[in-house]
């Protein structure tokens, strides 16, 4: 038979009690994750929300003045009304995270997906150099004094760049204006 401790400052029958209880819900548990399972769809995230649901059950049930009819049906409610709570939350999160983030700029749509490519090649014939200047400040729109400051060089280096990159972009694509 297993060792039990007693706590002497509780009185036998309370801790009876705990242990009946304990017994109990670890008679529970296949039930309580199968159900939690069901909510979350994955087993994690159903062991975890089983663990907060028996841990707000065992500290509620310390302020109950009257017994618990049903303990089944009682951890099954806990379960899913912990479950709903976590849903409001991620959703609130979700919206907050939402609001927070600026909409992107959107590019005007372009003519032909063949003129993608040919800018797409036309690019790629550029020296790199000249290449990432026209991508820093031409598509991702940076200034030229941030894109100087990721590629660790001066303003007027980055313009000329640009000035270059667009020009020999001009001339491989028939004088089409980047």
């Amino acid at each position: 038979m297993p060792y039990e401790t007693v706590d002497i400052e509780r009185p036998v029958t309370e801790q009876a009690t705990d242990r009946g209880l304990r017994a109990a819900l670890a008679g529970l548990l296949p039930e309580l994750r199968a159900f939690a399972r069901f909510l979350c769809g994955s087993r994690t995230e159903a062991d975890d929300l089983v663990q907060e649901a028996l841990a707000r059950t065992l500290r509620s049930l310390d302020d109950r003045t009257e017994p618990v009819e049903d303990l089944r049906a009682w951890c099954l409610a806990v379960i899913r009304n912990v479950f709903h709570e976590q849903l409001r939350a991620r959703k609130r999160e979700a919206n907050r995270l939402r609001d927070a983030v600026p909409e992107e700029p959107r590019a005007p749509p372009q003519e032909t997906p063949g003129q993608m490519r040919d800018l797409a090649r036309a690019l790629a014939t550029l020296p790199p150099l000249l290449r990432e200047a026209v991508i820093l400040v031409g598509a991702q729109g940076l200034s030229h004094a941030e894109a100087a400051a990721v590629c660790g060089v001066p303003v007027g280096t980055i313009k000329a760049r640009v000035s270059r990159g667009r020009k020999l972009l001009a001339e491989t694509l028939g004088s089409v204006t980047c």
